[in-house]
C-alpha cells in the first residue's frame, strides 16, 4: 500500500512540473501565429478564408484564427521532428483531465480512481487561482505570476503528499479546496468589480465565481437521491456544464479585448 501511495505521489508531482503546453509557448510558434493572423485574417484574405470553408468547419465555429493555430502548430512539429526533439503539447487540457478521471472515479470506484478524482480536482481549483493571478498581475508582472506558480506547486505536492503517505482525511480534503475556492472567488470579483466599468465582459466572470461558489453548496449540504437517482454530487456536475460555457465567453471576450489592446500599442509604437 505505501509502494502504490508513494508512486501515486510521484506521478502527480510529475504531473504537476510537467510542461503542460510547451508548444504553445515557443517564439517560433507565436511568430507564426501572428504573421498568419496578419496575413490571412483581416480584409479580403478573411472573406475568401470564410468564402472557401468547409460548412462543417463553419458550423463547429472553426475561425481563422483557430486554422492559423492549427497550421502553426505543425509547422512548431514539424521542426521538433526534423530537430530530433520530442513533440511539445500544445494548448494543456487540465480541466479535461479532471472531468476524465471524475468519470473513471464515477464508473469505477477504487482507492486509486478515487485519489486521482480528489487530486485532479484540486489542481483544478488551483489552476484557477494561478489563471486569476495571471490575468489580473502577471501580465504586468510575470516574475510575480511565476513566483506564485512555483508556490501553488509546493502547495499541491504538499497536499497530495499528505493525503496519500500520511492520511486520506476527508475532511481536511474538503476544507483545503473550500478555502483555495474562497480565496479564488474574492480575487476573481474584486477585480471584476474594479473594471467592469471598463470591460463589460467581466460581468459573465462574475456571474460565473458566484454561480460557482452557489453551486458548490451541493458538495456540502448533501441530501438523499432525487427518485434514487441524482444526488447533490450528480446534479453538482450537471449544473456546471452550463457555467463552464458561460465561462469559456468571458475568456473568449476577454482574449479578443486583450488582442486588439495590444495591436493599438503595436500601431502607436
Amino acid at each position: 500500500m505505501a509502494d502504490r501511495a508513494a508512486r501515486l505521489v510521484l506521478l502527480a508531482g510529475a504531473a504537476a512540473l510537467a510542461s503542460g503546453s510547451q508548444g504553445d509557448r515557443e517564439p517560433m510558434y507565436r511568430d507564426c501565429v501572428l504573421q498568419c493572423e496578419e496575413r490571412n485574417c483581416s480584409g479580403g484574405a478573411l472573406k475568401h478564408f470564410r468564402s472557401h470553408q468547409p460548412i462543417y468547419m463553419s458550423l463547429a465555429g472553426w475561425t481563422c484564427p483557430d486554422d492559423c493555430k492549427y497550421e502553426c502548430m505543425w509547422v512548431t512539429v514539424g521542426v521538433y521532428l526534423q530537430e530530433g526533439h520530442k513533440v511539445p503539447q500544445f494548448h494543456g487540457k487540465v480541466s479535461l483531465n479532471a472531468w476524465f478521471w471524475s468519470t473513471v472515479f464515477h464508473t469505477r470506484d477504487t482507492d486509486l480512481t478515487e485519489k486521482m478524482d480528489y487530486f485532479c480536482a484540486s489542481t483544478v481549483i488551483l489552476h484557477s487561482v494561478y489563471l486569476c493571478c495571471v490575468r489580473t498581475v502577471g501580465l504586468q508582472h510575470p516574475a510575480v505570476a511565476s513566483a506564485f506558480r512555483a508556490l501553488l506547486l509546493l502547495m499541491l505536492t504538499a497536499h497530495i503528499s499528505y493525503l496519500s503517505l500520511i492520511r486520506f482525511d476527508y475532511g481536511y480534503n474538503l476544507a483545503a479546496n473550500v478555502a483555495i475556492g474562497l480565496l479564488n472567488m474574492v480575487w476573481w470579483l474584486a477585480w471584476c468589480l474594479r473594471n467592469q466599468r471598463r470591460l463589460p465582459h467581466v460581468r459573465k466572470c462574475m456571474v460565473v465565481v458566484l454561480l460557482l461558489q452557489g453551486l458548490s453548496l451541493l458538495e456540502l449540504l448533501d441530501f438523499p437521491p432525487l427518485f434514487w437517482v441524482l444526488d447533490a454530487h450528480a446534479i453538482w456536475h450537471i449544473s456546471t456544464i452550463p457555467v463552464h460555457v458561460l465561462f469559456f465567453s468571458f475568456l473568449e471576450d476577454d482574449s479578443l479585448y486583450l488582442l486588439k489592446e495590444s495591436e493599438a500599442k503595436f500601431k502607436l509604437d
